[in-house]
C-alpha cells in the first residue's frame, strides 16, 4: 500500500467516525416504546438505550398486584430495550451500506505495506 492509499484510507476512516458521532447523536434523540400486559405498562427509550418515561394505566395501581407491576414494568422496559437495539442495528446497517473497504492483504502479509 503506497502513501497516498494510506492517506486515502485514514481520510475514509475520519470521515466514518465523524458519520457515526453524528448517528449516534441522532438516535439519542429518537424514542421507541415497548409495552407489556396489552399495553398496561408502556415503557419510552432513546437510541442511546436509555429509559425516558414509564407510563401505567390507573387500574393496574388500583388492582394492588405489585408482583404484576412488577414483572409488567421489567417486560415494558426490556421490550422497549430491545426495540431500540433493533433500531440502532438498522441504522447502522443503514450507514454503512455505502463504506467499502479497500483491500488490507497487502498490510497483513510479512513485510507488506510498503
Amino acid at each position: 500500500m503506497n502513501p497516498s492509499d494510506l492517506e486515502a484510507l485514514m481520510g475514509q476512516a475520519q470521515a466514518a467516525q465523524s458519520k457515526l458521532a453524528a448517528l449516534q447523536e441522532e438516535l439519542a434523540s429518537r424514542r421507541v416504546e415497548g409495552s407489556a400486559g396489552g399495553g398496561m405498562v408502556t415503557a419510552v427509550a432513546t437510541g442511546a438505550l436509555r429509559i425516558l418515561e414509564i407510563r401505567i394505566e390507573p387500574s393496574l395501581l388500583e388492582s394492588g398486584d405489585h408482583a404484576m407491576l412488577q414483572d409488567l414494568t421489567a417486560a415494558a422496559v426490556n421490550a422497549a430495550l430491545s426495540n431500540a437495539q433493533s433500531l440502532v442495528q438498522q441504522e447502522l446497517q443503514r450507514a454503512s451500506a455505502g463504506m467499502t473497504l479497500p483491500n488490507l492483504g497487502d498490510l497483513l502479509r510479512p513485510g507488506g505495506g510498503g
